[in-house]
C-alpha cells in the first residue's frame, strides 16, 4: 500500500490516529495524531514517544500476536493532565516488507474520568454528611433505652438534640432533592414573566423573623417601577432565599439587597438586571471564592454545619442561574464583607 493510501486512511480516522510498523518505528499519523505526540515522530522507535510502560508493551504484543489491545495513556494538555483510552489493532499488508503494522487510536475520556470520580466523591460526601446525625441519633437512642431510661432531664436534653440532628437530615435530603430536580431542567429555559423587584420584597418579608431574631436589619433598594425577567418564581425566589439567609446568619448586623437594570452587560451581550446581596460580615478569605459554589464546599465548615448548612446551598444557587442563562459573581475581603452579584437576562 502506498504512502498515500496510508495517510489518507488514517485522515479519515475521527480519533488521533499512528502506525507502527514491524521495525517499531512510526510510518504514518493524521493531523490529530500529530498534534498529540508530536509533529516529527515518522520515522522514530515508539518507545521515544511513548514512554509509558504499559502503552509499549501493547504495542510490542500488538506487533507480535496480532492480537487487538486496550490499554491507557496520561499526557497533560498544558493545563490539566488528560487520560486517553488507547486501542490497537494490527493492520497486514502494510510497513516494512507490507509485514504489517499496528494501528494505534486515543480517545481522550478525561470527561467520563472526572464525571466518575465527581460521583464517587458525591456518594462520600453525602455518606459522610449522614453518617455524623444517624450515629448521634443511634447513640442517644441507646442511652436512652439503658442508662437514661428513668431520667428526664437527660431525656428531654437528648431528645431535643436528637430533633436537631432529625431536622438536619431532612434538610439534606431535601436539597439533594432540589439540586437534583434543578439539574433535570437546566437546558430548558423558563418563558414566564415575573417582575423581580416584587419577588425579592415577597422574599425578603419572609425573612424578616429570622433577621429580627439574628439582630439584622434587611434593606431593599429597587426601582419604583416593575423590573420583568423571564424567569421561574419559584426557583428564583429559592435563589435569592438562600443568599439572603447567608447574609443573615453570616453577614453581620446590616444587609442589602440592591437592584439595578442594566441597558446591556457585557457579560451577557444583552439587556439585564443586576441584583446585589451585600453585607458588613467578617468577608470570605479569597482563598475560598474559586469553590464557593462546589458541593459540600464550605469556607467554615464548623460554623456552618452550627447554622444549619448543608453546603448544597450556593451549588443550588448557581445551576438555578445557570438555567435562566444568568451569571453569579462573589467579591469578598476580610474584614470588608461580602457582595453576592447576580445577573439575569432581560
Amino acid at each position: 500500500m502506498s504512502q498515500e493510501l496510508i495517510d489518507g486512511f488514517l485522515a479519515a480516522v475521527p480519533l488521533p490516529a499512528v502506525l507502527v510498523d514491524q521495525t517499531e518505528r512510526f510510518i504514518a499519523a493524521n493531523v490529530a495524531g500529530s498534534t498529540l505526540l508530536g509533529p516529527q515522530i515518522i520515522g522514530r522507535h515508539f518507545a521515544t514517544i511513548l514512554r509509558q510502560p504499559s502503552v509499549s508493551s501493547a504495542i510490542e504484543s500488538c506487533l507480535l500476536d496480532r492480537a487487538s489491545r486496550k490499554t491507557r495513556h496520561l499526557s497533560n494538555d498544558g493545563a490539566q493532565d488528560t487520560t486517553f483510552e488507547v486501542n490497537l489493532r494490527y493492520v497486514a499488508g502494510i510497513g516494512a516488507v507490507n509485514g504489517g503494522a499496528v494501528m494505534i487510536c486515543f480517545e481522550d475520556i478525561t470527561e467520563r474520568e472526572q464525571a466518575g470520580l465527581m460521583r464517587r466523591d458525591f456518594v462520600a460526601n453525602v455518606s459522610h454528611e449522614l453518617r455524623t446525625p444517624l450515629t448521634a441519633l443511634m447513640g442517644f437512642i441507646e442511652t436512652l433505652r439503658g442508662p437514661a431510661r428513668n431520667d428526664a432531664n437527660a431525656r428531654d436534653r437528648f431528645l431535643t438534640i436528637m430533633e436537631g440532628e432529625a431536622n438536619r437530615m431532612n434538610r439534606l435530603v431535601g436539597d439533594l432533592l432540589s439540586l437534583n430536580r434543578v439539574e433535570s431542567e437546566e437546558r430548558v429555559r423558563p418563558k414566564e414573566r415575573i417582575d423581580l423587584a416584587a419577588q425579592l420584597e415577597s422574599t425578603i418579608k419572609s425573612l424578616e423573623p429570622l433577621a429580627s431574631n439574628g439582630g439584622v436589619s434587611l434593606h431593599l433598594e429597587a426601582p419604583a417601577t416593575p423590573v420583568e425577567i423571564p424567569a421561574d418564581p419559584d426557583q428564583i425566589q429559592q435563589v435569592f432565599t438562600n443568599l439572603i439567609e447567608n447574609a443573615v446568619k453570616y453577614g453581620g448586623s446590616d444587609a442589602r439587597v440592591v437592584v439595578t437594570p442594566v441597558e446591556r452587560d457585557r457579560a451577557l451581550r444583552a439587556p439585564a438586571v443586576r441584583v446585589q446581596v451585600i453585607d458588613n460580615g467578617p468577608g470570605i478569605d479569597p482563598v475560598h471564592l474559586p469553590r464557593l459554589t462546589e458541593r459540600f464546599y464550605r469556607a467554615d465548615s464548623h460554623r456552618s454545619r452550627e447554622m444549619g448548612g448543608t453546603g448544597l446551598g450556593l451549588a443550588i444557587v448557581k445551576h438555578i442561574i445557570n438555567r435562566h442563562r444568568g451569571r453569579l459573581r462573589v467579591e469578598s475581603e476580610l474584614g470588608k464583607g461580602a457582595v453576592f452579584t447576580v445577573i439575569l437576562p432581560q
